[in-house]
């Protein structure tokens, strides 16, 4: 295993902060390796140049103060006397033959080819001038200068003499102060390195601290926090940025403001319009219910009292179907408002789905299975739930499967994940596909061919409001062998300490 400290600097290197130390720490360091390297490249010219300057003027003087008193032609005395004024490096030339020492030990052999060819060119153009080549020999390096010697006729004109005269010079001292460079250069380059990383940290630091102040702004907003700015200064790119994140947030904000006023509004709309209907219809509804009970009791033959008594018939079930949707709204008002109250009680909730059909008279066509949902010791597994809501929730999804569907109606319970499971399984064709994903939202209606649709719209999604008050879950699909599923899904919940369950007598 990688140590925890390890993990952390390799994920810190992967990071911006990271990339930016790298990236200002490589350019510093390639930079200071650069210069180094340049300033030991003149140096290293500059030091050669000048070793060559002087050796050459040094080899000028030797050869001027010898040569007047230098026999011409030459013999071989005249040239071990102008070699031996030259140095111990020496050779001096005339005519095949030589006088040589040291460097030029092999004579003619030991000089550079191309160097004697260049002092044999001057000599054939009357132009006396000093030539160099640095060479490798035995591992040491040299200077090799050569020069003719020229004669001055008492008329003052000047003339080669045939005379060659090298000189050779070595080079190490001038290598060792070159390796001096290099190693001074290399040790500044070392040296650059802390600095370099210090200098990055400071720099990503200046750079980072914007972009941690924008990445705490983000997620201020995200957590809800609307008024979440970032400070805006100066002219650079990350201030650019910054001003468009603060603008985006004031744009987010008013967009928020307005539309939480418009949510409020509807809200408070469809509050006051449904408490505005409640009143009248509560009248209505006793009005048609007494017409309705009296055209009952009547024993009326004529046509036109079939016609009142179909009349107050027809009033009657749409009063008390226009009832069910204000009070179907106002409980939506009442969840968009968050001011549900769920009083929770321990309840069997076979015994709420038993209750629940039987009131509305769904007996005949709803089958109730309860056997998985008792516990292992023989009680009825119960839930801490509102007893109406649960109800709210069973009448539901059971009058839309009886509805929407085809008897019988099976509803399924079982203990699962630390809760109760009931699913509501009819024997219809299940839901359209392209339905399925709606069927919880709000006056969605699947069959809008209908001039007149079964309930209001409002029944799946209040069922679904009242599961996640609970804490649970309500959700759709159809089943293979063809039929829609509903399932509910509650926690069991912990009981009062005052309360002691019941004991399943059946």
């Amino acid at each position: 295993m990688m140590p925890s400290w390890m993990l952390r600097a390799l994920r810190a290197s992967s990071g911006l902060r990271g990339r930016l130390i790298g990236t200002f720490v490589a350019v510093m360091v390639l930079g200071a390796a650069a210069a180094a390297w340049a300033g030991v490249q003149q140096s290293t010219a500059s030091l050669i140049s000048s070793h060559t300057d002087s050796a050459a003027a040094d080899l000028i003087s030797r050869v001027t103060q010898v040569s007047p008193s230098v026999r011409y032609p030459p013999r071989q005395d005249s040239l071990d006397q102008l070699r031996n004024a030259v140095g111990v490096n020496a050779l001096v030339g005339f005519d095949g033959n030589t006088s040589s020492s040291g460097f030029f030990a092999s004579g003619w052999e030991s000089v550079p080819s191309d160097l004697r060819a260049a002092i044999t060119a001057q000599e054939r153009s009357d132009d006396a001038r000093v030539s160099t080549q640095r060479v490798e020999a035995d591992g040491t390096s040299w200077l090799v200068i050569g020069t003719p010697v020229m004669i001055t006729s008492p008329e003052g004109e000047r003339a080669p003499s045939g005379i060659e005269v090298y000189a050779a010079y070595d080079l190490t001292d001038v290598g060792q102060q070159v390796d001096a460079l290099v190693r001074g250069a290399a040790v500044t380059t070392a040296l650059v390195l802390p600095l370099a990383v210090l200098l990055a940290i400071l720099a990503s630091r200046s750079v980072l601290r914007p972009i941690a102040r924008l990445r705490a702004t983000a997620q201020s907003l995200a957590a809800g926090d609307l008024t979440a700015r970032s400070e805006s200064a100066g002219v650079d790119e990350l201030a650019q940025l910054t001003r468009t994140v603060n603008e985006m947030a004031e744009s987010l904000q008013s967009s928020m403001e307005s539309l939480a006023q418009m949510e409020e509004g509807s809200r408070r709309f469809a509050a006051d319009v449904s408490h505005e209907l409640r009143t009248p219809l509560s009248t209505l509804t006793a009005a048609v219910e007494v017409l309705h009970d009296v055209l009952a009791r009547a024993d009326h033959a004529d046509l036109s009292d079939d016609d009142a008594r179909e009349s107050a018939e027809l009033a009657f079930h749409e009063t008390q179907r226009l009832v069910a949707l204000v009070e179907d709204i106002m409980e939506v008002a009442r969840f968009d408002a968050g001011t549900t109250q769920v009083r929770r009680e321990t309840v069997d909730i076979a015994e709420v789905a038993r209750e629940c059909v039987s009131v509305r008279g769904w007996s005949d066509d709803v089958r109730i299975t309860r056997g998985p949902a008792r516990s292992a010791n023989g009680r009825s597994v119960t839930v801490r739930a509102d007893r109406a809501r649960l109800d709210v929730i069973l009448a539901n999804l059971i009058g839309n499967a009886l509805t929407h569907g085809r008897a019988p109606v099976h509803v399924e319970m079982s203990t699962r994940d630390g809760g109760v499971s009931v699913a509501v399984i009819d024997s219809g064709p299940g839901i359209p596909p392209d339905d399925l994903a709606h069927v919880f939202t709000r006056f969605y209606k699947a069959d809008t061919t209908r001039t007149r649709a079964h309930g209001s719209g409002l029944g799946l999604a209040i069922a679904r409001e009242n599961a996640l008050a609970h804490g649970g879950t309500l959700t759709a699909e159809n089943r293979d062998g063809g039929g829609a599923v509903f399932t509910l899904w509650l926690p069991l919940g912990e009981p009062d300490a005052s309360e002691t369950p019941e004991e399943d007598h059946r």
